[in-house]
């Protein structure tokens, strides 16, 4: 059944809240998402046919950034949007002695998920009357280029990492709410803090992507990005880098997507859904700087969806559409909304609002 509006950009966000468990999820599975692509896709992928490595010093070096580095870029882009979500890579045996674990809490649960990998290590912290939900999830080596990088480091306290192994965890925090009834005590997320957080990832690793591994090395003249990237042994353009991430994330089953929509698709897939996306891609194109949310009914189910403005982060991607035979708009401009970031997930209470003691 077509999904149809059940409320508008105005209405108040619903009571619902979404649980933090789902929203730990959601959120890592962006991250590792990006961080799985950009491993298996751009770093042993242009190793291994073009000879291009990924080096601690890659700025001055004309290389990729590693792994770990990329997605520190991203976590410090998105603490700079100051929304109260963070998240890190901690180990056991750090190459850099900062990515040890910071308290006891942290030790414990990389030791945790060292020892039931597939299990996140949850917590959460009061400080002052806010509260804020912690998770650590396991981090792994999806390529062998990992464990090897890993080994073969100078300063690293371990060096038989094997594809596979757990390299250490990823740490991700952000506020939450708490309502107590009938003697029951309820953690919560609002929908639209939730979809807030997801873009908050989403729009970190499109700008990071397209600013210091696309457009940085097309300046350079190293590698270029192409639309026929597995074939040219070049780098995906930035909305394909986001794309694959996200058919990744549709094979975790968490019934939560995002996806690329805009009034002058390139790829008439990406046309917009229904008449929500139409009226949100048209209110964005005069109001740029605000997102669109509302609820969405298909069946018996409601989704909670939000669109953000895409905008033209590089010049890369201002003469990409400008130049592409397909495009039906040829005078984008740098920072312009190019389309927009739709964010979708469900509000049914199924599971329940999951409750945690500090230290759990």
């Amino acid at each position: 059944m077509a999904p149809v509006i059940e409320t508008s950009a105005e209405d108040s966000v619903p009571l619902d809240g979404v649980p933090p468990d789902r929203v730990a999820h959601y959120l890592h599975s962006v991250i590792e998402g990006s961080r799985t692509i950009y491993s298996q896709y751009l770093v042993e992928r242009l190793k291994e046919t073009v000879g291009l490595d990924a080096t601690e010093n890659w700025e001055e070096d004309n290389t990729l950034p590693l792994p770990a580095q990329f997605l520190a870029m991203t976590s410090e882009h998105v603490r700079s949007q100051n929304l109260g979500l963070s998240y890190k890579l901690m180990s056991l045996w750090p190459i850099n002695p900062k990515n040890g674990p910071a308290s006891l809490l942290e030790k414990k649960g990389l030791q945790d998920v060292l020892a039931s990998p597939d299990d996140p290590f949850v917590w959460i912290e009061e400080n002052k009357n806010s509260l804020s939900y912690n998770t650590i999830f396991a981090d792994k080596a999806v390529t062998r280029q990992c464990a090897a990088c890993h080994n073969n480091h100078p300063e690293s306290p371990k060096k038989d990492f094997k594809l596979g192994d757990v390299l250490g965890g990823i740490h991700i925090q952000f506020p939450i709410h708490r309502r107590t009834e009938g003697g029951k005590t309820d953690h919560y997320v609002l929908p639209e803090m939730a979809a807030d957080y997801i873009h908050a990832i989403l729009e970190a690793d499109r700008t990071i992507y397209a600013q210091y591994v696309v457009h940085r090395l097309e300046k350079k003249k190293v590698n270029y990005a192409s639309a026929n990237w597995w074939e040219n042994n070049a780098l995906l353009l930035p909305a394909q880098f986001l794309l694959n991430a996200s058919e990744l994330i549709k094979t975790l089953r968490l019934n939560f997507d995002y996806r690329l929509i805009s009034l002058w698709p390139i790829n008439p897939n990406n046309r917009p859904a229904n008449e929500f996306e139409r009226t949100g891609l048209k209110f964005m194109s005069e109001s740029p700087h605000h997102p669109v949310k509302g609820i969405m009914r298909s069946g018996n189910q409601k989704y909670f969806q939000a669109i953000y403005p895409d905008r033209a982060v590089t010049t890369s991607c201002v003469k990409c559409h400008n130049a592409h035979p397909d495009s039906p708009k040829n005078n984008f401009l740098l920072n312009q909304v190019m389309g927009g970031i739709v964010v979708s997930f469900p509000l049914d209470r199924e599971e329940g609002l999951v409750s945690f003691t500090p230290g759990e």
